[in-house]
C-alpha cells in the first residue's frame, strides 16, 4: 500500500482575470485617440466678404456643410480642391446623396461677378442640392464669438 503524503500542489495562476487596471487601460486608449485623430479642418483663403442686411444664422452640425470658397479670381475650391465650374454638380451630387440633411454654403469674395456665381447656383441645382447659402461678413463674426 502506497499512500501519498506530502504537500498539496497548488497552482501559481489564478484562474480570475485582473480588473484593477481596467480604468488605466481605458484611459490610456482614449488619451491614444485623442492624440492621433485628425481634425479636418479647411485652409484659410483671402477673400473679402460680402455684407448683407438681414443675415440668419445657421446651426447645423459641421458635418452636414459643405463649403465652396470662391476667390477673386473666380477660382473654385470645394474641399480644399479646385474645381471647374462645369464639374460642380459632378462633385455634390454625390456628396449630398449620401447626407440629406446637407447644407452647401457659399463663400465668395465680394468682387466675383455675378455670372460666376450664379453658374455655381445653377449646378447646385443640377446637382439636387436643396440647401443653399451665401456666407457674410455677419456670419463671420458670430463663428468668431461661437470659438
Amino acid at each position: 500500500m502506497s499512500s501519498k503524503k506530502g504537500f498539496k500542489r497548488k497552482s501559481g495562476a489564478s484562474s480570475d482575470i485582473p480588473s484593477s487596471s481596467m480604468a488605466d487601460i481605458a484611459f490610456l486608449l482614449l488619451i491614444f485617440f485623442m492624440v492621433s485623430t485628425v481634425f479636418r479642418k479647411e485652409k484659410k483663403r483671402n477673400i473679402e466678404w460680402t455684407t448683407a442686411e438681414s443675415t440668419e444664422k445657421i446651426d447645423e452640425k459641421r458635418k452636414n456643410i459643405l463649403h465652396i470658397w470662391v476667390e477673386p479670381d473666380g477660382t473654385v475650391y470645394i474641399n480644399d480642391q479646385i474645381v471647374p465650374y462645369d464639374n460642380i454638380a459632378d462633385i455634390v451630387r454625390p456628396i449630398y446623396a449620401e447626407n440629406r440633411e446637407l447644407v452647401v454654403a457659399i463663400r465668395g469674395d465680394r468682387d466675383v461677378p455675378y455670372n460666376q456665381i450664379n453658374t455655381i447656383t445653377e449646378q447646385l441645382q443640377a446637382s439636387g442640392a436643396v440647401r443653399v447659402t451665401f456666407a457674410t461678413r455677419v456670419e463671420q463674426r458670430v463663428q468668431r464669438a461661437r470659438r
